[in-house]
């Protein structure tokens, strides 16, 4: 099995936090977005991965190598793809064509999800859905009687399914699925002057494969600051008790750690209540606070903050009354 991880965009909706790395790498209840959503998708899967590739955009050695690590710790090789320019998701998947073989999962690294499914991988195709209330926004599919899917609708004016696509695919035979992405190419068949993996999945369909949906129960977005901080906390209601949080190595002095939350090693609590749905950094110092629903990354100081709904990046440093922040890293409010 492989997994196949577009995530070459650099997050420009949750600017200033992307500005210094890309959005798959913000980490989440301790951990970045892109290894929380490999991991799940492997406990989904139920097989051993052998290969991860990552697709992303020029963001330098450092990311590469930390991506590499992310695969090797899950046992697989990491790969490396670069895409040079937006040209729509069926491209930003054919730039790993080298490893477009076999059972494979693509996964655009901007999701997470909690499953209780099973995949089905005896059919040729797995579109990842989640039941939304209103599909008017999204893509959707439709199914017949038997499960299948027979039609793939964006954005459907008048209802025809509830079923949201969230942007996680299993494919029986990767080969395939990279002579159809190539097809698109080669034919210059685009949507809205970008070349679609929806195309890709009709081709498909057309072509008598067997497509049906596996539902998950929880799709979270990161695509902003307010979702972002949404997100940690329902992650880290979900793995309380499954992960340790607190770590042993953060100090905690005439503190009250309301759970769930993250704690760092070397990050310093005083004089604090912090949580609940926390995330507190390595080596972030927080100080004469009160913290709920916010996120705080790496090597940051907070000083005298009643904060909620917030976010501050890496190697920050806050001081002050603002009740609803979102902070770039190396910034400083005094």
């Amino acid at each position: 099995m492989k997994i196949i991880v577009p995530m070459a965009g650099r997050g420009s909706r949750l600017r200033p936090h992307t500005l210094t790395i890309p959005k798959p790498l913000i980490p989440i209840a301790g951990k970045p977005i892109v290894q929380r959503l490999v991991e799940d998708i492997v406990k989904v899967c139920g097989q051993a991965v052998d290969e991860i590739a990552f697709i992303i955009g020029d963001f330098g050695p450092e990311t590469e190598e930390q991506l590499k690590a992310i695969a090797e710790g899950l046992g697989a090789k990491g790969s490396i793809y670069h895409q040079e320019e937006p040209l729509g998701t069926a491209h930003a998947i054919l730039c790993a064509k080298p490893s477009l073989t076999g059972n494979l999962v693509v996964a655009f690294a901007d999701t997470l999800f909690r499953a209780d499914f099973a995949l089905d991988n005896k059919s040729d195709g797995v579109i990842w859905t989640k039941r939304v209330e209103n599909p008017s926004a999204f893509g959707v599919v439709k199914k017949n009687a038997q499960g299948h899917i027979t039609d793939f609708v964006e954005k459907p004016a008048t209802f025809v399914s509830d079923e949201a696509i969230i942007g996680i695919y299993y494919f029986k035979d990767g080969d395939n699925l990279r002579d159809e992405l190539q097809y698109l190419i080669d034919h210059n068949i685009t949507d809205r002057g970008e070349y679609q993996i929806t195309d890709a999945l009709e081709n498909m369909k057309n072509k008598g494969l067997k497509l049906t949906s596996g539902t998950v129960n929880e799709w979270m977005d990161c695509g902003n600051k307010n979702v972002t901080v949404e997100t940690n906390g329902k992650i880290l209601g979900f793995i309380d008790g499954d992960e340790a949080l607190v770590s042993t190595e953060a100090i905690i002095e005439n503190s009250e750690v309301i759970p769930p939350c993250f704690i760092g090693a070397g990050a310093v609590i005083r004089n604090s209540t912090v949580g609940p749905n926390v995330s507190v950094g390595k080596n972030t110092e927080v100080s004469g606070s009160t913290i709920d629903n916010t996120l705080i990354q790496e090597n940051s100081k907070v000083l005298n903050a009643r904060l909620t709904n917030s976010m501050i990046g890496n190697k920050a440093h806050y001081d002050g009354n603002f009740t609803s922040i979102s902070i770039g890293d190396y910034s400083v409010l005094e």
